[in-house]
């Protein structure tokens, strides 16, 4: 099983009303066909009356192994279904790699 396929098993579990879990490995200075870079979008009930870091933490514990491991940045983005509905059913695109660049 991949790594995206791990991740979104594992998020299964908070029983979302919308998933998304994207590899965005290719957009970094890592070998190809690497796993490390992911996005995850989730919209789920839970998240009702949740500060973000509270639902950041709930992601992290699901996925402490993966953290630990092979999985190098995580971007989230996590809404309530009310809070989907709000901002168009839409995220952030995510940033071009620095390629390591300090300027």
């Amino acid at each position: 099983m991949s790594i995206q396929d791990t991740i979104e098993a594992k998020l299964k579990a908070l029983e979302p009303d919308f998933l998304a879990v994207e590899n965005e490995s290719h957009r970094h200075n890592v070998p190809a066909n690497s796993e490390t870079h992911f996005k995850v979008t989730l919209v789920a009930c839970r998240f009702e009356g949740l500060m973000p870091v509270k639902r950041h933490q709930q992601l992290y514990a699901l996925l402490a192994d993966e953290l630990s491991g092979p999985v190098h940045a995580l971007a989230l983005h996590l809404f309530t279904p009310e809070e989907w509905e709000a901002s168009g059913r839409s995220r952030p695109d995510s940033p071009d790699c620095r390629g390591g660049s300090t300027s």
